[in-house]
């Protein structure tokens, strides 16, 4: 079992099927029957608490699980806290944020970063994910920056990589879709600034880690 502090109220566990089985458990039984899963959740919280200092007690907690192709189970678990309410006087009612949908088939995906502290927190999650290589997901990955925004670029993605799915999961926590268009990408190249042309995430986990 594996413990990622992802940010102060929020963490992420690797469990492997060892600890599954220390537990008596499979995927089937964590996905229907939760209750008998609370040894093991509860072990995953003082673990937590132990190595990471991630604190819950007095706390809601939101616990979002899936299962990797290759056998493991990854649960992210955040702490739920309230904000105190707007008076009345300054309530103000935001425009809803459009979500764009990911697309598993498409061979060029582009993801934004508000700043390259998220890349490399992004990087850290990443080089946790036992086996994962960047060099099987996509033939480049590249890190541009235009308009003070970051910009990770996949080309020629790899749609039967054993690793696409956990990253769409992964990256949606520390960045958004902003592209899958070859358009945005070229102009990216030609009007955007380099930070890393290829192997960006190969090199934001060697040089970069948070």
């Amino acid at each position: 079992m594996k413990i990622e502090k992802l940010t102060e109220n929020k963490i992420r566990v690797i469990v492997n099927s060892e600890d599954l089985k220390n537990n008596n458990l499979d995927y089937q039984t964590i996905m229907e029957k939760p209750i008998e899963s609370q040894k093991l959740f509860l072990e995953m919280l003082l673990k937590a608490e132990k190595e990471v200092g991630f604190y819950t007690e007095g706390y809601k907690l939101l616990v979002e699980a899936f299962s990797s192709s290759d056998g493991l189970f990854v649960f992210t678990i955040t702490k739920y806290v309230e904000k105190p309410a707007t008076p009345p006087n300054k309530l103000k009612v935001k425009p809803k944020k459009k979500v764009k949908n990911v697309n598993p088939n498409s061979s060029t995906s582009i993801y934004q970063f508000s700043s390259f502290e998220e890349f490399c927190e992004f990087c850290t999650a990443m080089h946790h994910i036992p086996n994962f290589q960047p060099k099987h997901l996509a033939k480049n990955i590249a890190l541009y920056v235009f308009n003070d925004t970051y910009y990770l670029i996949l080309s020629n993605i790899n749609t039967d990589s054993t690793y696409i799915h956990t990253f769409y999961s992964t990256i949606s926590e520390f960045a958004s879709l902003a592209s899958h268009s070859e358009t945005f990408k070229m102009k990216l190249l030609e009007h955007g600034k380099p930070i890393m042309k290829k192997n960006a995430i190969e090199t934001g986990i060697k040089y970069f880690l948070s």
